[in-house]
């Protein structure tokens, strides 16, 4: 059921990561990571809690190092390079359990995400994060830390595009979250994407996370088990027996 991982740059090509192996202290979380994304994919990452999802966002945006392999981006390698280069090269990473910081207000929580831009559009990429998420626009002024979990995850999802990011990786987007928020949140996804924006959805929620993306990696005990169009990896029987409970 798993397609072939195209070899080799192409026009549309994004992010390449080939033969990636990370880890911290005690060893090895990644071992040997294939992985792809095209300007303007929706990829969904999917597994089980400890298979190395949040390990391997850590890498892609210069968070956690890499021991081997190569991270490719708009063709340029940048394997191990500090976050902030790589927020500058396009790359914003919505890290999971939301890291706001609470005691600011929501728009200053917004502005530190366009923190290394120095144009003058800020203002109005605000306004095009309040468009995704109206139930922020009377909140600015509010301590970030006093939303709902929902509105907290729109924030740092707001954060994140305030960097004008190539591609979004939001990790864990449904955590704590009650279905109807999660539907909400994913209707914003989608737009986000197809505005233009590559995304990496990093799930525990599988369902979710196939019925939103194009394609999808699934990773067991830090290694890619299984890739391909994500309707074709939900039919997989062995995702559908481990993860779905078909």
């Amino acid at each position: 059921m798993a397609s072939a991982l195209r070899n080799g740059s192409s026009p549309e090509s994004l992010l390449e990561v080939r033969g990636l192996t990370a880890g911290f202290g005690a060893g090895p979380v990644l071992f040997g990571i294939d992985l792809d994304v095209a300007s303007g994919e929706l990829v969904a990452l999917v597994g089980a809690n400890g298979a190395g999802k949040s390990t391997l966002l850590g890498v892609l945006s210069g968070l956690v190092r890499a021991t081997s392999g190569t991270m490719v981006l708009a063709g340029e390698t940048v394997t191990n390079a500090r976050p902030e280069v790589l927020v500058q090269k396009g790359v914003a990473h919505v890290p999971q359990g939301r890291r706001l910081f609470g005691t600011l207000s929501v728009e200053k929580n917004l502005l530190l995400g366009a923190y290394l831009r120095r144009d003058r559009e800020v203002g109005d990429d605000i306004a095009r994060v309040l468009d995704h998420f109206p139930a922020l626009k009377d909140k600015l002024a509010r301590e970030a830390g006093t939303l709902s979990g929902g509105e907290q995850q729109m924030v740092a999802i707001g954060r994140g595009l305030m960097a004008r990011p190539k591609l979004l990786m939001v990790d864990e987007l449904s955590l704590g979250l009650a279905p109807k928020v999660v539907d909400r949140l994913i209707d914003v996804v989608q737009q986000i994407n197809r505005d233009g924006t590559a995304l990496i959805l990093v799930e525990q929620d599988v369902l979710v996370a196939l019925d939103a993306a194009k394609r999808a990696y699934v990773l067991e005990n830090g290694r890619v088990a299984l890739s391909g169009p994500a309707d074709e990896v939900k039919d997989d029987p062995g995702v559908r027996r481990a993860y779905l409970g078909l």
